[in-house]
């Protein structure tokens, strides 16, 4: 098992202004980081990623689709063929960063809505576009970790179950799930059985208290959770994800108003001796 902070924290574009607190981070204990990969290019990434190493910090990326006109259940075939490109192009500069997984509501456009629950064809638009995309995936050694978001954030897939479904529909190895602790409390009857009962399409695990604050400071159930992780046999990544208010357009696309912790510190330090301890005590 590997401990991640997501870096969404603090920003959408990591540079080398933050290499004061990554050493803090890795001197916190974590094993890497979770980069955002919202704009620049591959190269951009490729250093990036030589900055890390240096640093002693593996790396996961993630990323979002937030432009309607690049929606893979469009209707209309151009902003779905726009949507697969910056699906390659968050490809390219994962693998580039060095990363072998990138997470996220990657299946559809963040925060557009319809009116309605989603339609046999939005869903058939969905797979079709990731069954075109995976192959690009494998050559670059690269995991999709699609993942379910809350009603009030996404109407395609807001369960596991439903998420673990579109995986299967796509039916490609490069295309899997990630399991988040904050959507699951929102959406599902038993947050617990629901990463159980999807494990076998799970690459990716996000660590978020049920406020988007500290972890471990909430009404998550921590101990059931990891004891469900943990005998499961997955080990792989434990990311931290939490949210303020430092980035006003981050902060209205995840409904943040107000601060959730002291200080971001307390997320990062507090939140890794959360996951630390929770975990050996299971």
């Amino acid at each position: 098992m590997k401990i991640g902070m997501c870096m969404f924290l603090w920003t959408t574009h990591l540079t080398r202004d933050h290499v004061p607190l990554l050493r803090d981070i890795k001197a916190t204990g974590f094993d890497g980081v979770e980069v955002p990969v919202f704009e620049g290019e591959p190269a951009y990434f490729a250093e990036l990623g030589g900055m890390l190493d240096d640093l002693g910090l593996e790396r996961t990326a993630v990323a979002a689709m937030g432009d309607p006109a690049m929606n893979l259940i469009s209707p209309h075939a151009d902003e779905r063929a726009a949507g697969i490109d910056r699906l390659k192009w968050v490809i390219d500069c994962t693998a580039a960063l060095g990363a072998d997984k990138v997470s996220g509501p990657l299946h559809s456009t963040l925060g557009h809505f319809s009116g309605e629950g989603p339609s046999d064809a939005e869903w058939s638009r969905a797979v079709d576009a990731l069954k075109a995309v995976g192959p690009y995936a494998a050559d670059r050694k690269t995991t999709l970790g699609l993942e379910a978001l809350n009603r009030f954030e996404c109407y395609l897939v807001n369960t596991m179950d439903d998420l673990s479904q579109l995986v299967e529909d796509v039916g490609h190895p490069n295309i899997k799930a990630m399991y988040d602790t904050f959507h699951a409390n929102i959406e599902e009857t038993d947050p617990v059985g629901a990463f159980t009962r999807n494990l076998r399409n799970i690459v990716h695990v996000h660590i978020s208290e049920n406020d988007r604050g500290v972890p471990g400071r909430g009404n998550i159930p921590w101990a059931e959770t990891f004891a469900a992780i943990k005998a499961s046999g997955y080990d792989d990544w434990l990311t931290i994800e939490a949210f303020g208010r430092g980035l006003p357009d981050l902060a209205a696309a995840t409904k943040v108003w107000r601060d959730f912790s002291e200080s971001p510190e307390a997320v990062y330090r507090d939140g890794y001796r959360h996951i630390r301890q929770g975990w050996d005590a299971t």
